[in-house]
């Protein structure tokens, strides 16, 4: 599943998109850089009903934005990704 993939998901199960849940996460003070993984994580588990491989896709848009690695971009198998920059705000809105 690509990173996008991942964020599309959990738009479908939450009706939230992954821009809101960077809201979310800032309203909690989870945006600071101190803030672990498993903090976010075990939120995401609780409020949302999300597993692990989802979590982190949010955990990595909370914390570092919407760029992700460029070896993922174009690259063969099941987790490529179509850009280097990820979509936040709703799969309905992707130009």
């Amino acid at each position: 599943m690509s990173f996008q993939a991942y964020l599309d998901t959990i738009e479908d199960k939450t009706g939230l998109t992954p821009r809101a849940f960077i809201a979310l996460a800032e309203e909690r003070g989870f945006h600071d850089p101190a803030t672990k993984a498993g903090v976010i994580i075990d939120w995401l588990k609780q409020d949302y009903d999300l597993g692990r491989g989802h979590a982190m896709a949010l955990v990595h848009v909370i914390k570092k934005g919407p760029k992700i690695d460029a070896k993922h971009v174009g690259s063969s198998g099941s987790h490529r990704d179509a850009s280097d920059t990820l979509w936040l705000d709703g799969k309905d809105n992707r130009p």
